[in-house]
């Protein structure tokens, strides 16, 4: 069968409006299968995964550097993904004005807050995902996709820094969606079905039935299979989104997604149909840059799941809850080991998968909650970004250690030149960076 090219931005389009975006096939691809039909490098994609109020750092960084770092116990939930995880310790948070939690957010742009006012302020630029998305937003549908997990954010913090792990600038916050059937709805033109309404009452792989057909014409056997397994995958998560909502909805509002039951907030559920969103979208090019608010800075998230009673924030204040704190931490990375399995698990055209062509930036608000110290902020690097990153993951440490003078912000820059490799600095004043950090730097870095 002759090979016929098939556009990169192709949609199944049925009845009702249903739209379905497709995973790369090979009829997308050049002829060597190495870039996209017309070319263009085959998508690379980044994001940034936040939580907050900090580790302990005893018992987070791991006890020795390089190629081989032993997982310590905080980061033991990341042994399946380890080859693709760089640990960063020893760096300093250059932020110019310290008000609590606040300060840690310039991990993520290399600025210092603005119009502070006691715990009220705002991100003083343009968040490290923001300055990736103004390079290759403009590739994708939409340009960047903002999520959150945990809606029980500060009650005593003020301004828009601590509610937006994204912002482009002082003034304009990328509040995230907490709900996955609102995030379905972006990123894939679904909705919540109306029960008087049979068009809308239609499933939306139904809706596009016929589209489906036509395009089994146009592509090979090959092509045809990952189409199948892509609709498998569509119509399993579509099921799970519908199937969790009553648990997560309040009796009176059936069909929500992430409402308190009896209090209790469905983390792990949530989390999981977040990850799972993201890494359609991901695969089907809606986008390529993402931020997760996993639990706000100073947020009094009750990781119920594990038992605990009170507030995660009100207990790294607590000098006798620190075991707590330590449950807690491995929670929070048991779920981001959870996301990374699954782009661990989805396997592009090229036989690579989401790990080998993302770079995930996981950062905390602080590096210990109970002292709100910015040094030794810890960052776990996910993902090598089709080698721009080193892969195998090490763990790099600043010396000397433990008060080097090692600036945060160079990640961030090492990050942005591999989407831009003429970008000359990130961020401004103390914190901004002119030099990126090469020792973590991949095969294919520029810069």
């Amino acid at each position: 069968m002759s090979r016929r090219p098939l556009a990169r931005r192709t949609f199944l389009r049925g009845a009702a409006q249903a739209v379905v975006a497709l995973p790369l096939l090979e009829a997308m691809l050049n002829d060597h299968g190495t870039a996209l039909a017309d070319d263009t490098p085959l998508p690379t994609r980044f994001m940034t995964w936040f939580f907050g109020n900090g580790v302990l750092l005893p018992r987070f960084e791991p006890v020795a550097t390089g190629p081989n770092y032993p997982l310590s116990e905080q980061l033991a939930p990341l042994a399946d993904v380890r080859e693709y995880v760089t640990v960063l310790t020893g760096l300093q948070n250059r932020c110019e004005q310290i008000i609590t939690h606040h300060e840690g957010m310039t991990a993520f742009n290399g600025y210092t807050m603005v119009e502070i006012d006691g715990l009220f302020s705002k991100a003083g630029g343009p968040t490290i995902d923001q300055q990736v998305a103004a390079v290759i937003g403009d590739s994708t549908p939409i340009a960047s996709v903002h999520l959150g997990i945990s809606k029980h954010v500060s009650i005593m913090d003020s301004g828009t820094t601590m509610f937006a792990l994204s912002h482009k600038g002082p003034n304009e916050p990328q509040y995230p969606r907490f709900d996955p059937q609102e995030v379905w709805a972006e990123l894939f033109g679904a909705f919540v079905p109306r029960p008087d309404d049979r068009a809308l009452r239609t499933s939306i792989l139904d809706a596009v039935r016929d589209d489906v057909a036509r395009l089994r014409r146009r592509i090979g056997k090959h092509d045809n299979q990952r189409l199948d397994a892509h609709l498998d995958g569509v119509a399993a998560l579509e099921k799970k989104i519908t199937a969790a909502a009553p648990l997560c909805s309040l009796p009176a509002m059936p069909g929500q997604a992430n409402v308190d039951v009896d209090g209790v907030e469905p983390i792990t559920a949530v989390n999981d149909a977040m990850s799972d969103l993201l890494v359609y979208a991901f695969a089907c090019d809606i986008t390529r840059v993402a931020s997760c608010l996993f639990i706000g800075g100073a947020a009094e998230t009750v990781f119920a799941e594990i038992g605990q009673t009170a507030g995660h924030h009100f207990h790294t204040h607590d000098a006798g809850a620190q075991d707590l704190v330590h449950e807690g931490v491995v929670y929070i990375m048991e779920r981001f080991a959870d996301l990374l399995r699954k782009f661990k698990a989805w396997q592009d055209i090229d036989g690579k998968n989401l790990l080998d062509s993302s770079i995930i930036y996981c950062s905390s608000d602080c590096s210990e909650g109970i002292s709100h110290s910015i040094a030794r902020q810890p960052i776990l690097l996910a993902g090598h970004g089709r080698e721009q990153l080193v892969h195998p993951g090490i763990h790099y440490q600043v010396t000397p250690y433990p008060f080097s003078d090692g600036n945060m912000s160079d990640v961030l820059l090492t990050c942005l030149r591999a989407f831009d490799p003429s970008t000359e600095s990130v961020g401004a004043g103390a914190p901004m960076s002119t030099t990126p950090l090469r020792e973590i730097a991949g095969k294919a870095f520029q810069g």
